[in-house]
């Protein structure tokens, strides 16, 4: 029986099974947890475990620019949605750390490889059932750091198209609607909140 420590012991796993692996790793975990009043509830909940990521956003100053992608999505397929989503460059960070992964992934999907690229915060982007830490970065591109089309890997599946944008572009696109994805909307609002462009 495991108790997490980080709570004060509140929380203890008093079973976990494996519901699937084909994917990624989907869980049944059983836990008793301890409630403000003192007593203890039981309680059973999925959880999804598709390792951790990190995201990009890279921009322009000189042209005011930002560099999205565009690529079929199931799930948002499923929930009636075309699956076409805009979207920053990401990646799952596999045995990389955070800006590894982001820099190759950049170069893989954009055909961009950027020299300078900042984290500028992390989060839980569906912590009720999913456990994947999002890792943000914001990095400027130009010209010269073209080195190839992009367009991701085939034999992963992807077929990525690549978006440049003017940030107010980008953002009109999120009022109507064009841009649905959360981690996009995050890094573009982060953008005109910080005046990354000018």
């Amino acid at each position: 029986m495991a108790t997490s420590e980080r709570e004060g012991g509140r929380v203890r796993i008093t079973s976990t099974e494996l519901l699937s692996d084909n994917w990624y790793i989907l869980r049944k975990h059983t836990f008793d947890f301890l409630r403000r009043d003192g007593t203890w509830q039981t309680l059973t909940r999925e959880v999804y475990d598709r390792g951790n990521g990190a995201t990009i956003l890279l921009y322009n100053t000189e042209k005011k620019t930002v560099v999205l992608t565009r690529q079929f999505r199931l799930p948002a397929f499923v929930n009636e949605h075309d699956g076409m989503l805009i979207e920053t460059c990401a990646g799952l960070l596999d045995r990389d750390d955070a800006e590894t992964c982001i820099r190759k992934e950049t170069e893989e999907e954009t055909g961009y490889r950027v020299k300078n690229v900042r984290k500028v915060f992390e989060a839980f982007m569906s912590p009720g059932s999913v456990t994947e830490r999002l890792y943000f970065f914001v990095g400027e591109y130009f010209g010269k750091d073209k080195v190839s089309e992009g367009g991701g890997v085939e034999s992963d599946g992807e077929e990525i198209e690549v978006l440049e944008m003017t940030l107010d572009d980008a953002l009109a696109r999120v009022d109507r609607g064009e841009i649905m994805d959360g981690k996009t909307i995050m890094l573009l609002q982060y953008a005109k909140l910080h005046r990354l462009i000018d």
